[in-house]
């Protein structure tokens, strides 16, 4: 707590990296419950604008490299829960 998270996500892809390429992060919380959408990323970085992480959440990944990286800014306990990257650069999935 109290000190940036890196949340790191690597991907490797069959197809050349294109402006196609997305990159969502949704959030469970350890509770269980309903599944938000945290940061998407298409040609340039999204963060959420509303939600527990408004204002929390910066890209620091590098999709040339295979990184979809993000950092979380100041977590607490009750950030605490599961985060799932998904990248699809289409036709690969």
């Amino acid at each position: 707590a109290g000190e940036q998270a890196l949340l790191k996500c690597s991907f490797r892809s069959s197809s050349p990296i294109t402006d196609s390429l997305v990159v969502y992060w949704t959030y469970r919380p350890l509770a269980g419950g309903q599944m938000e959408t945290v940061f998407h990323y298409q040609s340039i970085p999204y963060p959420t604008t509303v939600g527990k992480f408004k204002d929390r959440i910066s890209w620091v990944g590098n999709v040339a490299t295979g990184d979809a990286s993000i950092a979380l800014r100041s977590p607490e306990m009750s950030d605490n829960g599961t985060f799932f990257c998904s990248v699809k650069n289409p036709p690969d999935v």
